[in-house]
């Protein structure tokens, strides 16, 4: 555990939360994931869940090896915050966009469906701008994610109404 907390520059017992939060949410993601190929034999979906759970965990060490120079952190362990607030928001996002979008009367029966789409990505857009910000402060990174925020509004051509 020592070796593990040193890795992972962990000082506090308390910052062990992040990388069990992100170790459940892959195993629970490669549980999905091969229920989509397997769903009749619940030994074949385990074992189909622990190899992708194994691909998706070496690729996503890949990744933290890679962003870590990157982005501008601290201690590694808030890398894993940082992908818990991307994926939180992504999920929420669409969690909140659907019902918006029906509420407002956006409906793939009464528009085409490469406008329906359209509208819908940027309806998702919006939100998740909105979230990322908020989940990045109630997950203690508010400033890694507005600066995030603001360079990609910028990307957008938003950027004189941040600046």
């Amino acid at each position: 555990m020592k070796n593990f907390k040193k890795n992972w520059q962990i000082q506090h017992d308390w910052q062990l939360i992040f990388p069990l939060i992100g170790f459940a949410a892959l195993i629970y993601s490669s549980f999905k994931l091969a229920k989509l190929f397997v769903s009749e034999n619940l030994i074949i979906t385990v074992v189909l869940a622990l190899v992708i759970t194994f691909v998706l965990l070496k690729i996503t060490l890949f990744l933290f090896k890679k962003l870590e120079n990157k982005w501008k952190v601290t201690y590694r362990w808030e890398m894993i915050r940082i992908f818990t607030v991307f994926a939180l928001t992504g999920s929420s996002s669409v969690f909140i966009g659907k019902p918006i979008i029906k509420a407002i009367g956006i409906t793939k029966e009464n528009l085409n469906i490469f406008v329906y789409w359209v509208l819908y990505i940027i309806i998702g857009l919006i939100f998740y701008q909105i979230l990322l910000v908020s989940f990045g402060w109630l997950f203690g990174q508010y400033k890694f994610f507005w600066e995030f925020e603001k360079k990609m509004l910028r990307r957008f051509g938003l950027g004189k109404f941040i600046d």
